[in-house]
């Protein structure tokens, strides 16, 4: 099987169809966006009803807030509303004001409003440094 070194884990990983999704993504945040690796990590635990569970990558802010979630699929799995409530279940944890999903062909970004209990969907992936405006 082959292997692929994961930058934030800092260890060598099976390179999966989604393992691959989520280094690409990761990398593009990082040397693209400005996302400090730092503040990421991949596979970070929660509890969801009694359940342990792992977000595919969170993005924390500089205090140490989740950011952003995002969830990663495979290439040949669709990006459907079952994909985002998943995310979204997670983010239940996290409250977490962005939310990405990707495939690797396609890409997702949503903003949440907790305030007003409503969900922009974004055009772009903002960079690190717009996130807080």
């Amino acid at each position: 099987m082959l292997k692929i070194h994961d930058r934030l884990r800092r260890k060598t990983v099976a390179l999966t169809p989604e393992e691959w999704v989520r280094q690409n993504f990761v990398s593009h945040l990082i040397d693209n966006l400005g996302y400090p690796a730092g503040l990421m990590g991949n596979e970070v635990s929660l509890k969801l009803n009694d359940t342990s569970r792992r977000s595919d990558t969170v993005v924390f802010d500089r205090h140490g807030n989740p950011l952003v979630i995002i969830e990663y699929k495979a290439p040949t799995v669709a990006i459907t509303q079952k994909v985002f409530d998943q995310a979204v279940r997670y983010n239940m944890v996290f409250h977490a004001p962005y939310i990405f999903v990707s495939n690797g062909i396609n890409h997702f970004c949503c903003k949440i409003d907790f305030n007003n209990r409503s969900v922009a969907f974004l055009k772009e992936i903002p960079r690190y440094d717009r996130l807080m405006q």
